[in-house]
């Protein structure tokens, strides 16, 4: 085997094992106070850190984000530790109600002029960065509404077809728009040091652990209850 190669091998029910030579540098140490459940969050963890770097975000800024799910929480906490004020807007009153417990101003924009909640929020001043996460029309209707003047609108979400854009407010404002998908080594370097310190409440997001048995009803749980936030499957059960 190579120095350059890795050995990764797993145990699975039934006494089953499963391994795979990988190269080294794509693995990364998870440190021994960091339970396998958390780090099981690392990948996505490792998406919000992706896009709090491309967006730039400062300590005392305002951040948007537009969507409550997974990554979206994972996006407004990671901005949080970075000392920016976030404001999350989520449909789902579950997830809202998760989102102020974690100290998120949070937001339903079908009960609450989510423009008029940030403008509030800013004296006037608007958002430094917004975060389309929600991959939905009134989604992006509203991103362009929320930035003050020279501000980034960071595009999460997988849109599945096209949306009109209001391309006025990029001009007129000067507006940033940058596209963020996937990540680089140092997003899952800092979401390792960030899970590792208990700054993005993991405990909170991972919605149940379910034995590997029961993979087929998870994924039907997931479906049927947009409440959930992360399932975890135990592999070793």
């Amino acid at each position: 085997m190579g120095k350059n190669l890795k050995f990764i091998g797993i145990d699975l029910p039934g006494g089953m094992q499963r391994s795979w030579t990988v190269p080294a540098y794509t693995l990364h140490r998870l440190p021994g106070q960091l339970s396998l459940e958390h780090g099981a969050l690392i990948e996505p963890a490792a998406v919000a850190c992706h896009d709090v770097r491309l967006g730039e975000v400062q300590t005392d800024e305002t951040c948007v984000v537009i969507g409550g799910g997974p990554i979206g929480l994972l996006i407004a906490l990671v901005a949080k530790v970075k000392g920016a004020q976030v404001v999350l807007s989520e449909v789902n009153d579950s997830r809202l109600e998760l989102a102020a417990s974690l100290g998120l101003r949070a937001v339903n924009p079908l009960k609450e002029n989510l423009v008029e909640a940030v403008r509030s929020a800013t004296d006037g001043a608007m958002a430094d960065c917004v975060f389309e996460v929600s991959g939905s029309a009134p989604g992006v209707e509203v991103m362009t509404e929320l930035p003050n003047v020279r501000g980034r609108i960071v595009m999460v979400a997988i849109h599945p077809e096209p949306r009109p854009v209001n391309l006025f407010k990029f001009f007129w404002s000067e507006l940033k728009l940058i596209g963020a998908r996937l990540y680089e080594e140092q997003d899952f370097d800092e979401a390792i040091e960030l899970a590792a310190s208990g700054q993005l409440h993991l405990d909170r997001l991972i919605t149940r652990i379910n034995a590997i048995e029961e993979v087929q009803q998870t994924f039907e749980t997931i479906e049927a209850n947009p409440d959930g936030i992360k399932y975890l499957i135990d592999c070793a059960s």
